[in-house]
């Protein structure tokens, strides 16, 4: 295939995808070996006090890997999955544009790897991004394992019902169904606009799910108060492209050092209970 072809291929995986869409997400350059996205700022993407949420700056990496991989490898390499990625997340946007640039670091036979620098509109250093994509041609998909889940009931504790109404997290449609003894378990719905070109969910509406589970089994573990928290950092990999349906998140705090959680996530299919993705979530609560 061409390489104008690849390209082409690529950028229609972007703007084909309506999660990307719901974002606001652009693309404004991509070349064989680089990217460039842009992300105004909008209310829907914000925490409170128009913080632009992890989840999107998680979305631009995946999107920029994504882009950028496709373009070096060509649709001929098959499905694409974000094998491993880390975020680390640097400082934070508060009402303003940010733009994610993607740099091909290797290319492989199955396997890239992609850079991603995320800065505000103005320059500023947000988040750094590592992230490993596979290609998995045309091998049959693996079985999946069963997520180890929770035996816990159903307590979204005092912050559970407020949680759901924030900005980013209400426009996934995330549901806290528990929230205490450091452990979480949340449900993201099927709904298009969390939707990837290929019909299923995007990998970006799973990490956002994945950070905000991380999240709340850190305040489950904590408890409500006049804290200060952010995520300075989270580690994901993608089994299996996620269904365009219903997915269930389970977080549980596997470490705690003071002010830092350190908090293990499955998401899995509601329906299956077989592991889509998994990770770490480093979470951070100041008094």
């Amino acid at each position: 295939m061409s390489e104008d072809a690849a390209l082409s291929s690529a950028t229609a995986w972007l703007e084909d995808s309506p999660y990307a869409a719901a974002l606001g997400v652009a693309l404004h350059r991509l070349d064989p070996t680089s990217a460039e996205l842009v992300l105004p700022f909008q209310e829907p993407n914000a925490n409170p006090g128009q913080a632009l949420h992890g989840g999107c700056a998680a979305s631009l990496a995946v999107c920029g890997g994504q882009l950028v991989a496709r373009a070096a490898l060509g649709p001929e390499a098959g499905p694409v999955l974000t094998a491993g990625l880390q975020v680390n997340y640097l400082a934070a946007a508060i009402g303003e544009g940010v733009r994610a640039t993607a740099t091909l670091d290797r290319r492989g036979k199955g396997l890239c790897f992609v850079s991603v620098a995320v800065a505000t509109d103005e320059g500023k250093p947000i988040a750094a991004a590592s992230v490993a994509l596979h290609a998995r041609g045309a091998k049959p998909a693996p079985p999946l394992v069963p997520a180890e889940g929770d035996t816990e009931g159903c307590d979204p504790g005092k912050m559970g019902a407020g949680v759901e109404k924030l900005g980013f997290i209400a426009s996934r449609g995330i549901r806290v169904e528990h929230m205490a003894g450091g452990t979480a378990r949340l449900r993201m719905p099927w709904r298009p606009s969390n939707g990837d070109a290929e019909g299923g969910t995007h990998e970006g509406a799973v990490l956002a799910l994945l950070d905000t589970t991380g999240a709340m089994a850190s305040w489950g573990e904590n408890g409500i108060g006049p804290f200060k928290a952010s995520t300075p950092s989270i580690q994901a990999q993608v089994m299996a492209a996620a269904p365009a349906d219903e997915l269930v998140a389970y977080g549980r705090v596997a470490q705690r050092d003071g002010e830092l959680f350190f908090s293990d996530v499955e998401v899995a299919g509601a329906a299956t209970g077989k592991r889509l993705a998994r990770g770490t979530v480093l979470y951070r609560i100041l008094s």
